[in-house]
């Protein structure tokens, strides 16, 4: 049974974690040796994908991961250090492997296997699953590559717990993966939401306000900040909605919708360039994308679904 009913792209991981299985190397590499384990590739961040079953209510053109037998995917990891070890799929194992370069080697030792495609471009065409799955790895390999080097000491790290940590050869210290928050919000007064852009947006995109957690700071006490910095409004109230992971490079996006004093809403001109306020009947066009001259980031977005439920709310 799901936690929540509200699951947004990149969320909902099918696979037991198995994190107790993680600090047993001689396990994992057993698994790692098993016939029937699996691994997903990623090249620069994109993974490796293969034309999918086409679903009466699913997209065009679908896409599902293509998995390699982990023998093949060892064989280019040449090591621990590019490999991670995602989970359980029942009894199967799952890896994932990174791979870099300027040489696609989806044209050299994966040729035929599969394709490498962006992963923003192709998470709506991949089941649910196979995005939340992507995302996981893409999170872990990005912060693998900013960690090479011990932020303590300056020394060398090496991967260890199937690639979920990294400890430090010189002074021991050890590094886990991280998680930067974020708080993505919709403000709202009474039968309007406010919409914001920044100018390096495509004309005409208008989406929810946005910023990091700081120090100190609580959810709710974050978002009355940002909405004061970008749009000079005061939250009175603040509600939840849903989550959503983000691999770009490695947020949890806290969806949240606030209610404001009032309507008197400014752009700070450094974060925003506009702010805009959309009725309800104005945001249902926005995100059906029906609303001549404007419209909201696609629907993989929290910010969509944000706009999307506060828009169709009651109906």
């Amino acid at each position: 049974m799901p936690l929540s009913i509200i699951t947004n792209t990149f969320a909902g991981n099918p696979l037991d974690r198995a994190s107790e299985r993680r600090g047993d190397r001689d396990w994992l590499r057993q698994k790692l040796d098993e016939p029937e384990s699996l691994a997903l590739a990623l090249w620069n961040g994109r993974p490796l994908v293969e034309d999918g079953t086409k679903e009466p209510d699913g997209p065009d053109k679908p896409v599902r991961i293509a998995y390699l037998p982990t023998a093949l995917a060892k064989e280019l990891a040449a090591g621990e250090e590019r490999v991670l070890f995602l989970g359980l799929w029942k009894e199967t194992a799952v890896f994932a492997i990174d791979l870099e370069g300027e040489a696609d080697p989806a044209s050299g030792p994966l040729n035929g296997f599969g394709r490498f495609e962006d992963l923003r471009a192709t998470a709506l065409r991949l089941p649910a699953t196979d995005a939340a799955m992507i995302a996981t790895a893409k999170a872990v390999f990005e912060w693998r590559r900013k960690h090479g080097c011990c932020p303590n000491c300056g020394e060398r790290t090496t991967a260890v717990d199937g690639g979920w940590k990294r400890v430090c050869d010189a002074c021991r210290t050890e590094h886990f993966p991280r998680t930067d928050p974020v708080v993505i919000m919709l403000p709202t007064f009474g039968e309007r939401c406010l919409l914001g852009r920044q100018a390096v947006w495509p004309k005409g995109m208008y989406s929810a306000l946005a910023g990091f957690l700081e120090p100190g700071e609580t959810i709710e006490e974050a978002c009355a900040r940002e909405i004061k910095e970008e749009a000079g409004l005061t939250a009175t109230s603040v509600r939840y909605h849903s989550t959503q992971p983000w691999p770009y490079p490695s947020s949890l996006m806290i969806g949240l919708i606030a209610e404001v004093s009032d309507d008197a809403a400014a752009p700070d001109q450094t974060e925003l360039e506009e702010v805009r306020w959309f009725s309800r009947e104005d945001a249902r066009a926005l995100v059906k994308g029906e609303y001549p001259g404007a419209w909201a980031p696609p629907a993989l977005a929290i910010a969509h679904q944000l706009i999307k439920a506060w828009a169709f709310e009651g109906e």
